[in-house]
C-alpha cells in the first residue's frame, strides 16, 4: 500500500513539474499570436479602415485561440450596445490572462495599448501597435529566456521532489 501511495505522490509531483514546463513553453507561442494579430489589426485599420469591431472580428477568423476568443468577443460585444470601450477592453484582457498563459507584463501591455485604441488617427494609431509589438518583442524574448533557463529544470524538479517527498515519508 505504501508503494502505490509513493507512486501516486511522484506522479503528481512528476506532472506539475510538466504542466510548469509546459506553461513556459506555451508563453513565448501565445505572445507571438499576439503579435501576429496586431499586425492583421494594424492592415484592418491602416488599409481597409475597418472600423474596430469589424477590425476585431476580421483578426479573430484568422489567429488560433485564446487570442481568438479574445478578439471574437471583443468584435461581438462592440456590435451588439452601448459600451465603455476601455472598460470594456479592461474585462476582456483580464479574461484573456486568465484564459492563457501570459502574465501581468503582458496585461499591462495590453492595458497601455487599450487607452490609445480608437482615439487617434490612423498613422498614430499605426504608431501605437507598432509601439505595443516592441514591447512585446521585449516580453517574447524574456519569455524564451525563462524557457530555456527553467524548462527542463521544472520538469526535472517536480520527478525529484516528488522523490523527495517519498523518502521524507517512509
Amino acid at each position: 500500500m505504501k508503494w502505490i501511495g509513493a507512486l501516486l505522490l511522484i506522479s503528481t509531483a512528476t506532472m506539475i513539474g510538466f504542466d510548469w514546463s509546459n506553461r513556459l513553453t506555451k508563453r513565448p507561442k501565445q505572445i507571438r499570436q499576439l503579435k501576429s494579430a496586431l499586425l492583421i489589426l494594424e492592415a484592418e485599420i491602416v488599409y481597409s479602415q475597418a472600423p474596430l469591431s469589424d477590425a476585431f472580428v476580421s483578426v479573430s477568423k484568422k489567429i488560433p485561440n485564446p487570442i481568438k476568443s479574445f478578439f471574437s468577443a471583443l468584435g461581438m460585444e462592440m456590435q451588439e450596445e452601448q459600451f465603455d470601450f476601455f472598460s470594456l477592453w479592461e474585462r476582456k484582457v483580464d479574461e484573456l490572462v486568465k484564459d492563457s498563459n501570459m502574465n501581468d507584463s503582458e496585461k499591462e501591455i495590453l492595458m497601455q495599448f487599450g487607452r490609445t485604441l480608437g482615439q487617434h488617427d490612423i498613422y498614430q494609431q499605426q504608431k501605437h501597435i507598432q509601439l505595443t509589438n516592441v514591447h512585446l518583442d521585449r516580453e517574447l524574448e524574456e519569455a524564451l529566456d525563462n524557457y530555456q533557463k527553467y524548462g527542463k529544470v521544472a520538469k526535472s524538479l517536480g520527478v525529484l521532489s516528488g522523490i523527495f517527498i517519498v523518502l521524507l515519508l517512509i
